[in-house]
């Protein structure tokens, strides 16, 4: 990047005038302190401007016009730079004009710092300087510099504040190192302000001494003096002559411009208006969060702590169990059975009654719930009324009887509050009953259901049995027959015995035939006796088969015995079919039977579990901090909106 040619530059100085070193703004400077210097200056300030004013009225008069090159040229001696090094000398107002011969105008003017080298002067020659053993080269100051990690908004700080200063420098972080080898602090905005404020009063002191001076806007020989300013406390703004004199506009009626004693009063006057309205909206502040917050805070701390009455707890935690099986279960039954999760819907349910309406009123009914919460020792916002309704009461009862289920434990957990330990306690072994009842009710219908059929089942066998055997009696008793497989045997063995005896009287009867002169009286005999055996086994045979008169036939009475006796084995198998279903379904029924086993039983406390006064106030705190957070941010935002 080309760098732009520096121009020479000069400064007027009037001859005579005693240097005066311009005020050393310090950093931490307070604010009574700036008022305070504000305040001389503003009055010193005032004074300077009416003398300005008159001389400019006198030249006005008198002077031609002016040219524009010397008025360029006399720009520079009005005033210093605001950038100017506060400690060069800064040019008072002499006491009284004193002529000077011309050639003393171009003398050489000290400028106080003797020999004393600049930072950014140039070395004399190669070698000229030798450094010590703890000193550091400034391209090594600025690299440490560069590690500080200095942000941009510090940069630009130590720029603005080295160019008040008059400190040339190519870069920030020369800047930076410049500052610091002065004893000036690059990143103070203290001493950044009085600075300015102080190159301001070293302006105007400047312009008002210079005014009378000045003819027509030309610098005179013995009233001004030229010294080029190349080094530190140059001013950096580029001067160039104007190339014609710039048009005198009329302005229009207004405001005129402030001076400084107006400008640093109206500053005093907005930092006061600015900490009223500050202290103002701090009040309101204050005001508002002592209505919403810290008033209805103390309002509850004060019910915990003072009005509210000890409430003491019981705590109480019971689990429902199935009984086990008797063998034989398997897959997902033998797996869930015995978990909580075979007793999930009956632990919700007992939850679910214990926290209903019936079980209020049975505690009411049992305990007196409503004629104990009734009590004048009980504060009001606990108390109920003597006189409250069942849903008062209930309101009541939830807020005094928690029941909690954990489904991965499987585990009822109840706390019964009251104004006394011993019915606390009371109250929770009541519930507990009830719940015991309740789960026992559950399933008291399915077993009933489950025996009911298995008996009903039973008792008609037992009947048909009994029917069959009554037809068998009466078919005994009928035909008058025991046992009609015997008597039919009984007569088998006569038909067969006789049959016999009349086989052996043939063979008899063949062997009398069979000689040639058979004794007549011996064949007639045997004849006979055949023939009467013949008759005898005819007579055998037709009990068996022929009915004879109102007797049944032998084959037909134990048809019907056989019948009946079938009949009556299949009765009889039926029989035992159903009581062993019966003994089935008393096994299955003892199955569904719930358990309501006391994990921690009641016992009454003897320290009051509620309130908790520190724990309530706190929540309290919280609450109201919230719901005003929230009505203020939907305010703002209603107002941002209707504003818009």
């Amino acid at each position: 990047m080309t760098t732009m040619p520096k121009a020479a530059r000069y400064r007027i100085r009037r001859a005579g005038a005693a240097p005066q070193p311009a005020p050393q703004p310090k950093a931490g400077t307070n604010l009574h302190s700036v008022e305070e210097l504000l305040r001389r200056r503003a009055k010193r300030g005032e004074v300077l401007n009416a003398t300005q004013h008159a001389a400019q009225t006198a030249e006005e008069n008198q002077a031609p016009p002016a040219d524009p090159q010397s008025e360029q040229q006399a720009a520079p001696a009005a005033a210093p730079r605001a950038n100017a090094n506060p400690q060069q000398p800064a040019p008072q107002p002499p006491a009284a004009k004193r002529p000077e011969p011309p050639e003393a105008l171009f003398e050489p003017e000290d400028d106080g710092f003797g020999d004393e080298r600049f930072p950014t002067a140039a070395p004399v020659g190669p070698g000229s300087e030798v450094l010590g053993p703890n000193e550091r080269t400034a391209e090594e100051d600025i690299e440490a510099i560069r590690a500080e990690g200095l942000t941009g908004r510090q940069l630009r700080l130590a720029r603005r504040t080295a160019q008040k200063y008059g400190v040339e420098a190519t870069s920030d972080f020369e800047a930076v190192l410049m500052l610091r080898r002065r004893g000036i602090d690059p990143f103070d905005r203290g001493a950044l302000l009085a600075l300015e404020k102080s190159n301001q009063e070293a302006v105007a002191q400047a312009t008002a001494a210079a005014t009378p001076a000045v003819v027509g806007g030309r610098g005179s020989a013995t009233t001004k003096a030229l010294a080029r300013l190349d080094g530190a406390g140059a001013d950096t703004r580029v001067q160039l002559p104007q190339t014609m004199a710039p048009g005198q506009l009329p302005a229009p009626q207004g405001a005129p411009p402030l001076d400084e004693g107006a400008r640093a009063r109206e500053i005093i006057r907005i930092q006061r208006d600015i900490a009223k309205r500050r202290r103002r909206k701090l009040l309101l502040l204050a005001a508002r969060l002592t209505f919403f917050v810290f008033l209805p805070t103390l309002l509850a701390g004060w019910y915990y702590f003072v009005i509210a009455t000890p409430m003491y707890a019981t705590k109480t935690e019971f689990v429902i169990q199935k009984a086990d099986s008797m063998g034989g279960a398997t897959g997902l039954g033998s797996l869930f059975s015995g978990t909580q999760l075979a007793t999930n819907q009956d632990s919700v349910t007992v939850q679910s009654f214990l926290q209903s309406r019936d079980a209020m009123m049975r505690l009411e009914a049992d305990k007196g719930f409503k004629e104990h919460f009734a009590q004048e020792g009980i504060d009001p916002l606990q108390r109920l009324d003597p006189d409250a309704t069942n849903e008062a009461a209930y309101k009541v009862y939830k807020r005094n009887v928690k029941i909690g289920y954990d489904p991965s434990e499987g585990i009822v957990r109840m706390e019964v509050v009251a104004a006394d330990p011993q019915v606390s306690k009371a109250f929770s072994e009541a519930l507990i009953s009830y719940a015991e009842e309740q789960v026992d009710r559950l399933t008291s219908r399915l077993r009933e259901d489950q025996m009911r059929g298995a008996r009903e089942s039973y008792e008609d066998a037992e009947a048909k049995v009994f029917a069959a055997q009554a037809k068998v009696l009466e078919l005994q008793e009928k035909v008058g027959i025991l046992d009609p497989m015997a008597e039919s045997s009984a007569v088998m063995g006569q038909v067969t015995a006789f049959e016999t005896e009349l086989q052996k009287k043939r063979l008899e009867l063949g062997q009398l035939l069979d000689n040639p002169r058979p004794n007549q009286a011996r064949v007639a005999g045997v004849q006979g006796d055949i023939s009467r055996l013949e008759s005898l086994i005819s007579d055998l045979r037709g009990q068996l088969t022929e009915r004879t008169g109102s007797t049944e036939s032998l084959a037909s009475v134990t048809g019907q015995l056989r019948i009946a006796e079938a009949e009556l084995q299949t009765r009889q198998g039926l029989l035992s079919a159903a009581a062993q279903q019966m003994e089935v379904a008393r096994i299955e029924a003892n199955k569904q039977v719930r358990y309501l086993e006391m994990g921690v039983r009641p016992v009454a406390p003897d320290e009051p579990t509620y309130p908790r006064a520190f724990e309530d106030t706190l929540l309290a705190f919280l609450i109201f901090s919230g719901i005003y957070l929230m009505l203020s941010l939907t305010a703002s935002i209603l107002r941002e909106q209707v504003s818009s």
